[in-house]
């Protein structure tokens, strides 16, 4: 047990302006009408239109979850931007939220945390020590994914599964009589996947006018079939280590809300995981995959359309590439 009595002060979301059916996906790969729906279980995602980046779609979501919470950027501590995708390699994607959130003379500091499809998890257990500590009273999450610009069209199974948007989280110190905490956190990473799911080129492993950083290079990869054998054998035992170190079992949580990965592996993994339907928290069908950004996106679903309240067990879950396992045990 890891207990800290840490409180989501709200939550905020963006989508961009384009959405995106399956039909015009099948359109888009020259397939027939009907294979997206069924390769990829999504329905509608959203891809950045003309003057919408991942900065701006954080700023957004930022200023959402900061209305939420009833605070001012003002009363922020600290920005820490908690994406797989950034928006250029250098500086940090933060930075360029802050400035969209017209707060560049602020001197807040603003860093990002990468852990993939698992950096909002990895964020939140690591700003929450800081928060708990007293080092920072009050601190803004941000997650925002552009997946649209780095997909290979050529993988289409994988291709057909992204989104782009945003989400945000304010994170703060609960009172003693107030019952939020995060209860638990475990967090492994087997680094025998780490080649199952990558962007090769864009640090320096590729330099630039490195022969071999051409297209796909630059591109999304992914080995979708053994990513899903590996993390299928290695997440019941992590599922039961975690209830173990949290003392809870299943029916114990209002809601467990996974990384979207896709519609498939989510099905596959509440019947294995033995998750009950209504304890399931699915924006697939309206959202896609958008990498770090789906377990904020569906905290904030959840909150929004009432299905959990204060007080609630949740459990937040995923997998990432490197390959990580996260799982979070928090009441909200």
């Amino acid at each position: 047990m890891q207990l800290r009595k840490v409180k989501i002060m709200g939550t905020g979301k963006y989508l961009p302006r384009q959405a995106v059916t399956d039909a015009q996906v099948d359109q888009r790969l020259g397939v027939k009408p009907g294979w997206a729906a069924k390769a990829g279980g999504v329905g509608t995602r959203y891809y950045v239109d003309k003057g919408e980046t991942a900065s701006t779609m954080g700023a957004a979501a930022a200023y959402s979850a900061l209305e939420a919470a009833g605070l001012t950027f003002d009363d922020i501590d600290c920005l820490v931007c908690t994406s797989g995708t950034k928006e250029q390699p250098l500086p940090s994607t933060a930075s360029f939220i802050q400035q969209a959130m017209g707060q560049e003379d602020s001197g807040i500091p603003a860093f990002d945390i990468d852990g993939t499809c698992l950096s909002f998890v990895f964020g939140l257990d690591t700003l929450s020590y800081l928060v708990a500590a007293g080092r920072y009273r009050y601190v803004l999450l941000v997650a925002t994914e552009v997946a649209s610009a780095g997909l290979d069209w050529s993988q289409k199974e994988s291709a057909v599964l992204f989104g782009d948007g945003a989400a945000a989280v304010v994170i703060g110190p609960a009172a003693a009589d107030e019952s939020s905490a995060i209860i638990h956190t475990s967090l492994h990473t087997y680094s025998k996947g780490a080649r199952y799911s990558e962007v090769a080129a864009g640090g320096t492993r590729f330099p630039h006018g490195h022969e071999q950083a051409a297209a796909p290079a630059y591109l999304f990869q992914m080995d979708g079939p053994a990513i899903f054998r590996m993390a299928s054998r290695l997440l019941p035992e992590f599922i039961e280590d975690l209830l173990t170190q949290s003392r809870t079992v299943m029916n114990d949580f209002r809601m467990v809300i996974p990384h979207q990965g896709s519609a498939m592996a989510m099905r596959l993994m509440r019947r294995k995981l033995g998750i009950e339907e209504e304890q399931f928290m699915n924006i697939t069908p309206n959202h896609g995959n958008t990498i770090a950004a789906s377990i904020p996106m569906g905290l904030h679903e959840a909150i929004v359309q009432g299905r959990i309240r204060r007080g609630d067990r949740i459990m937040l879950l995923g997998t990432a590439a490197g390959l990580s396992l996260g799982g979070m045990v928090l009441d909200y």
